[in-house]
């Protein structure tokens, strides 16, 4: 083999750090405190206090390969942990703040954490579970409505006295970065542990045009949780290349999401469907109090946004949505929906139903969907299978070893998401594999039926799951929540479904609940739903009968 002659230059998110110091100094970041003042420094700012934060990790023993935890809203210290942390080699682990305090402990001991940086605001939530952690050797609060209490660190006092330079060791880009955990809805939370080179090679990609067009002229507002999946690789694209950041802090009701889009004049941000079901809704009441001209376009992704909300956005405030798809796996970014060239003569309707696909690989991910029995399907657009990836972002093993049965022999990862692929290569989700029903050996796709629930006038959100049935076994149910003063029979709903799909595909009834049920990174928890409801169809029938 005759190998080329180029440098062999690591590929870490050191060379970020220090590219933002060099070329983007005065470039500001914006972070929304929980009294709703904002903070601001610039980069510059953020690069001394980072030599400042791995001097005060490396006194108190942190070594490189050491887990240190963030239990933090989006803010400009979790900014100074993504990198501080993995430029001096240890590993951030970022714990969700919405799970259970079982489930954090549980992660917490997996990952055996050695220090836990966390927002006095969130320190009740640390207190109960903190104790069963045993690795952990320091608790660091963040000052962010508070004095410290007695007995734990002050974050602000212990970077202060130190050097705001560091000498950043020389790291193999393969050497871990970040541990990120899965939400656990089906068994224990698993670990992803994310390479210097994942990450690079991902924000990478986040900032070609074909892919979010991440620039320096960009103001990027993740709305998705840092603690959640890297925030989608937005700190680290938004880092790389000098974009204005704003965080949003703890406040993420729509009026406080919408005030910093427009004070901040926003250009990309992004965040899961029932975040911006939410912001849709008050932008309707009040279309003319804020100014989103800046606004190039807003990633949705998560779990699939309803077309009615992608149109809503496009039609009634001229915003442009970007439906994306990924998993905590994928480092987490897989999918992006753009209509290619070729689409642009296509009638309005069928290029909006392009834009609510989950669209179409990015740059070095691959796809495929397989059948039960492993068999690769023909990319019809009507076949549907599971959906397996590949990419140099894409986990190859969970940290730990569990879950092995989820990457095939022949270097596969297995998605659980239940697609269609169609010629073009644009995949649409139909189901998560352990939500798909099942009624009488057909299936029948839950989010088919949630989008089109979803269009009607009078309904905020859907879900439609499976419940149990003697007959076929399992049959839909949807969980409907109306629009505030709105509301609409069973029989209506019904009607409106009746246009879209065969009769056996239509719910069999309907329940209205004030609020859906969510997981900790706000899908919709169908198991819950499940868990309430499973036995309402069986019920129903005994009481007829």
């Amino acid at each position: 083999m005759l190998t080329g002659r180029m440098m062999d230059f690591p590929l870490t998110l050191t060379h970020f750090l220090e590219r933002a110091r060099t070329y983007f100094g005065r470039s500001e970041i914006v972070s929304r405190q929980p009294d709703k003042s904002l903070h601001r420094y610039t980069y510059a700012d953020f690069y001394r206090r980072t030599c400042k934060l791995a001097h005060a990790l490396a006194r108190l023993g942190v070594k490189p390969g050491d887990r240190v935890a963030s239990l933090c809203w989006n803010h400009s210290q979790h900014l100074e942990l993504y990198f501080g942390v993995p430029a001096m080699g240890a590993v951030i682990h970022t714990l969700n703040l919405r799970l259970h305090p079982n489930d954090l402990a549980y992660i917490a001991r997996h990952a055996e954490d050695r220090i836990v940086v966390v927002d006095r605001s969130l320190l009740p939530l640390l207190e109960k579970f903190i104790a069963s952690v045993p690795s952990v050797e320091h608790v660091i609060v963040i000052p962010d409505d508070g004095p410290t209490p007695e007995g734990r660190l002050d974050y602000e006092k212990l970077i202060a006295p130190e050097q705001d330079s560091f000498s950043w060791p020389q790291l193999d880009e393969r050497s871990a970065a970040m541990l990120c955990y899965t939400s656990g809805t089906t068994g224990n939370p698993k670990g992803v542990l994310y390479s210097h080179r994942s990450c690079v090679l991902h924000a990478l990609t986040l900032c070609m045009n074909d892919a979010l067009g991440i620039c320096e002229t960009d103001t990027v507002l993740p709305v998705v949780p840092m603690f959640h999946a890297a925030a989608w690789g937005m700190p680290h694209a938004g880092v790389f290349t000098g974009a204005k950041l704003a965080f949003p802090g703890p406040h993420l009701d729509p009026k406080s999401i919408l005030d910093l889009m427009a004070d901040e004049r926003v250009s990309l941000a992004a965040g899961v469907p029932t975040i911006w079901l939410g912001i849709l809704s008050l932008l309707d009441q009040e279309p003319k109090r804020w100014d989103l001209r800046a606004m190039r376009t807003m990633a949705i992704g998560g779990s699939a946004a309803p077309p009615a909300m992608i149109e809503g956005f496009l039609h009634r405030h001229g915003l442009v949505v970007t439906h994306a798809w990924g998993m905590t796996e994928m480092n987490p970014v897989g999918t992006l929906a753009r209509p290619r060239r070729q689409h642009e003569h296509l009638p309005q309707a069928e290029r909006l139903a392009l834009r609510a696909t989950q669209g179409y690989a990015i740059p070095l991910v691959e796809v495929r969907h397989v059948s039960d029995s492993g068999q690769v399907l023909p990319w019809d657009g009507e076949t549907m299978g599971e959906l397996e990836v590949r990419g140099p972002w894409v986990a190859s093993s969970y940290y730990g070893g569990e879950g092995a049965d989820r990457f095939t022999p022949d270097g596969w990862f297995k998605t659980g998401d239940v697609v269609t692929l169609d010629a073009e290569g644009y995949v649409r989700i139909t189901d998560r594999s352990k939500d798909v029903i099942k009624s009488g050996g057909e299936w029948i796709s839950s989010v088919a039926l949630e989008n089109a629930l979803m269009a009607h006038p009078a309904v905020l959100e859907a879900a439609v799951f499976a419940a149990k049935d003697p007959k076929w076994d399992e049959r839909p149910l949807a969980a409907v929540v109306f629009k505030p003063g709105q509301s609409a029979s069973r029989e209506e709903l019904a009607t409106h479904l009746e246009k879209r799909f065969v009769k056996w595909w239509l719910p069999d009834d309907y329940v209205f609940v004030p609020q859906i049920p969510r997981t900790s990174t706000g899908k919709f928890l169908k198991s819950k739903l499940r868990e309430d409801f499973g036995d309402h169809l069986v019920k129903r029938q005994r009481s007829n009968n």
